[in-house]
């Protein structure tokens, strides 16, 4: 299907973010700690925390994860992306005749 990957990665973003919001309101916080809150399994939260950590919104510490001044510019910045993605579905809708 067209629209596999896109509901994929639409996926992982979501995860990505409900992981980020945990560690900014509970961190630090640790791999279990964020499983047992979110439902998500230890190893899914493992590769999101990586994600997070690769592009600099949360930083390990002794005590766990905790996030970064970036996380907050992120955050500020998200709303406007994902108008954009909005913006560009209802383009695709409207080629459809939606």
């Amino acid at each position: 299907m067209l629209t596999s990957r896109i509901d994929h990665e639409l996926d992982l973003l979501e995860r990505h973010l409900l992981i980020l919001r945990k560690v900014i309101q509970s961190g630090p916080i640790g791999i279990i700690k964020l499983s047992e809150e979110t439902g998500i399994p230890d190893h899914r939260v493992r590769y999101s925390l990586r994600v997070l950590e690769q592009k600099g919104l949360i930083a390990p510490s002794t005590h766990g994860a905790v996030s970064t001044k970036a996380a907050e510019q992120f955050l500020n910045e998200f709303e406007s992306d994902i108008d954009k993605i909005l913006e560009k579905t209802r383009n695709i809708k409207e080629i459809i005749g939606w």
